[in-house]
């Protein structure tokens, strides 16, 4: 099969699109999943430089987010038979430790991601567990499908399950134009949220208005706390969407309401903010990290990309031979939605 490799750690000059090894069933509970698309996400890069911390067997396939059709299934796969059109629930456990067996895989210490300690969908096959696929919502395209579950996974354990957002509360989302940013914004907007953005580009968030924000702020050109004081009579923010930290981290603390939430998943501009420890005690703030979430959360999100026909922002599509200038794009920051790599046949 054809696939893009990394042989060792380094820029997009690393990433090879060659052959591969073809896949072949381990495990009768496994399916191997021929690919129509794949999309990128942060950890993608992180990854193929060499800064997770952890040691990746190479050559390595990356990619967590995948769609296609069922090619092979296990003689003990129950939920899916060939030619099923499904996306990737894209980690799993050991099966074992006191997580797993209460199906909350994500917090397993042996947790396995797709792209990330094995190999990913970077390529036109993939092997994964049979429970991992689930049908794609009828109106979602191969692309479309691709292109949510990591994010969308995570935004819903973020603000759904741990922040518990309602109807009616405000909204700051940081950084709008990544796949996690306009997937809050999309979560947040058809929940009923009054939805405020930053960025630095204009453009993103005219484009993110568009899509329901009811509030843009150019943090380059304002002061986004005292913009987000003003827009909330003083009061604050409900929650806060801040996979940025670095120097936002203390600003979003300060958009906070009494009683507020933020939730977290990334630190895109540093991993060790200045904090005021007491600012989070006298106002009761919460703060809830995630990465990923449960199958319960995934199957959520599915019923809601089905009821409310909500497709994903996608960004640009390339072929999968062009994976290095694709996440160069991402890299460069230039993306408003998802990044997808389409899978030719």
């Amino acid at each position: 099969m054809r696939a893009v490799r990394i042989h060792a750690h380094g820029g997009t000059d690393r990433l090879r699109y060659e052959d591969a090894p073809e896949l072949k069933l381990t495990s009768p509970t496994e399916a191997i999943v021929k690919l129509k698309a794949a999309s990128l996400n942060h950890i993608d890069i992180c990854i193929r430089r060499g800064l997770t911390g952890r040691e990746v067997p190479l050559p390595h396939i990356l990619g967590g987010d995948g769609a296609g059709v069922v090619a092979e299934t296990g003689a003990e796969a129950r939920n899916v038979k060939t030619r099923d059109r499904v996306c990737l629930y894209p980690l799993s456990g050991c099966a074992r430790c006191e997580f797993c067996i209460t199906d909350r895989e994500f917090l397993c210490r042996e947790l396995r991601v797709l792209g990330a300690r094995e190999d990913g969908t970077y390529a036109e096959y993939v092997r994964v567990p049979a429970r991992n696929c689930f049908p794609i919502p009828r109106h979602l395209s191969f692309e479309e499908a691709a292109a949510f579950p990591f994010v969308y996974v995570t935004v819903w354990r973020m603000l759904v399950t741990n922040a518990g957002l309602k109807p009616g509360e405000y909204v700051l989302i940081l950084g709008i134009g990544g796949g996690v940013a306009s997937a809050a914004l999309q979560v947040a907007a058809h929940m009923g949220a009054q939805v405020i953005v930053t960025s630095s580009s204009d453009e993103k968030l005219a484009r993110a208005k568009q899509l329901g924000a009811q509030f843009g702020i150019n943090y380059k050109t304002a002061d986004f706390p005292k913009e987000v004081r003003g827009l909330t009579g003083k009061r604050g923010v409900d929650v806060v969407v801040d996979c940025v930290g670095g120097e936002s981290w203390m600003k979003s603390l300060a958009c906070l309401a009494r009683g507020g939430r933020l939730v977290t998943c990334g630190a895109t501009a540093g991993a060790n903010p200045r904090t005021d420890v007491r600012r989070i005690f006298w106002n009761h703030l919460k703060i809830f990290g995630s990465i990923l979430g449960t199958r319960e959360d995934f199957g959520q999100v599915l019923n809601f990309l089905e009821f409310t026909r909500t497709k994903p922002i996608i960004d640009r599509v390339f072929s999968l031979g062009e994976a290095a200038a694709a996440q160069m794009r991402m890299e460069e920051g230039k993306q408003f939605g998802k990044i997808v790599l389409r899978v030719e046949d």
